[in-house]
């Protein structure tokens, strides 16, 4: 079992950078991938980006690659890093755990936090 909490969340403008942290609640995260996805009010849960559980290999959605950037301090705190905001970037962030090698379905992770919310105004 694996408890999840996201912090970071905030109200910032578009342009701007903002961390998004997410903190394992024991060591056996360390074996998992930990992905992140977003929920935009009336959209469906998708995929923003993943780390594999060594922390070698980083996937991304088309939509936040190049300014988006998944990092891991072992097998603690996931970090995501989300620069040039938009304000299509609105969305509840979550964090979650999974030992599947498929990374950008909500399906495969069995373990989630419950969410930070980001807003970015234009």
């Amino acid at each position: 079992q694996v408890q999840l909490s996201e912090s970071g969340g905030s109200v910032v403008q578009a342009g701007d950078s903002l961390r998004l942290s997410c903190a394992a609640s024991s060591q056996t995260a360390g074996r998992y991938t930990m992905g992140w996805f977003r929920q935009a009010p009336g959209k469906d849960r998708e995929f923003v980006g993943a780390i594999d559980s060594t922390g070698g290999s980083a996937y991304y959605a088309d939509s936040v690659r190049g300014r988006f950037i998944v990092s891991r301090d072992a097998w603690r705190t996931v970090h995501l890093q989300m620069n040039t905001l938009k304000p299509e970037d609105t969305a509840i962030y979550y964090c979650a755990a999974s030992s599947s090698v498929r990374v950008t379905f909500a399906r495969d992770y069995p373990y989630w936090g419950q969410g930070t919310q980001v807003t970015v105004s234009s």
